[in-house]
């Protein structure tokens, strides 16, 4: 039985979520695997075994329990925010020989970075948002910046999920203080147009038989957009089936695939689109999108009659062949 570690953690805001999604996955794991949570900190890392927390050796990839030493196979990057999602851990995998299931470094790095995914898209006709990029030493105009993207704006650092430090400007007094707090979570932030439409998400994965995508979500705020407390607090409805057009729905569903395509994306990827009228915009890629309880893969797989074994198990054929 191969030993699979599930990396969790990490050294974002996002801990909690990443540990909760990878309990969810771990208790769903497929048949022929022996999973591990190991749990990414700053301070060391360790293998979460019952109640226990026993250190892991990074440079052997093994731990010690009451039966020995204990080696991975096999990889699982499930930290949500640095260093998993950009790519860091990935890279890491590569380098001390263990095969994993994700995105690579690239990949995984690119699409982390909102701005630099975007620029990217935009050089192959997908519709994205007009935006700003600011650096912490970028002299700018608060009024250029609004003459040239509008109000509403969004302020969003470039690199961080879970809607972390993201705000919505609706006067122009507020758009120092959104900044500052994108600026707490990371080194570059990126200003964004507001996109008046219906927020939509679609799942898309590889199996042996090719590229699948999952019901499309629908995604209602209570609170102004789909912040932190909207996602993980109750505070917004999430409807699959989104109710759109079946027309609607194809059109995001084939730019889905294309992105994924594109980006040279594996396993799971959620791809958050802002739709116009009949035009999907791309909003934001997620390599490693939410699985706990409360996150929407696993109520698209609910939607789609596709146990959580059963799809793990058909991404673990694949991605390991």
């Amino acid at each position: 039985m191969k030993r699979v570690g599930i990396f969790c953690g990490g050294f974002s805001s996002e801990f909690e979520i990443s540990i909760k999604s990878a309990k969810t996955i771990q208790s769903h794991f497929p048949d022929g695997y022996k999973a591990y949570l190991i749990e990414v900190k700053r301070g060391g890392w360790s293998v979460l075994l019952n109640e226990d927390r026993i250190p892991f050796n990074l440079s052997t990839m093994s731990f010690e329990d009451s039966d020995g030493t204990k080696t991975l196979d096999v990889g699982m990057v499930y930290v949500h925010g640095d260093p998993g999602e950009n790519g860091k851990l990935q890279a890491f995998l590569e380098i001390q020989g263990i095969p994993y299931v994700n995105s690579g470094p690239l990949a995984s790095a690119l699409s982390f970075d909102k701005w630099y995914c975007n620029q990217f898209l935009r050089g192959f006709d997908i519709p994205v948002a007009k935006s700003v990029r600011l650096l912490p030493s970028s002299h700018f105009s608060g009024e250029q910046i609004i003459q040239e993207l509008g109000l509403p704006l969004f302020v969003k650092p470039t690199d961080s999920g879970s809607s972390y430090g993201i705000s919505k400007v609706k006067q122009s007094g507020e758009l120092q203080p959104a900044i500052d707090a994108a600026f707490k979570e990371g080194n570059q932030i990126v200003l964004e147009a507001f996109l008046d439409g219906t927020e939509v998400t679609c799942g898309v994965y590889r199996t042996k038989e090719g590229l699948q995508t999952l019901p499309l979500t629908e995604i209602s705020s209570k609170n102004e957009f789909f912040d932190y407390e909207a996602k993980y607090q109750g505070l917004s409805d999430e409807i699959t089936p989104a109710r759109i057009s079946e027309a609607q729905a194809k059109r995001v569903e084939e730019l889905a695939v294309k992105v994924y395509e594109l980006l040279q994306l594996r396993s799971i990827a959620r791809v958050d689109f802002m739709l116009v009228g009949d035009t999907p915009y791309v909003i934001e890629v997620n390599t490693t999108p939410g699985f706990s309880p409360a996150s929407i893969v696993p109520q698209m797989l609910a939607a789609a009659g596709i146990p959580i074994r059963t799809f793990w198990t058909s991404i673990f054929e694949c991605e390991l062949k």
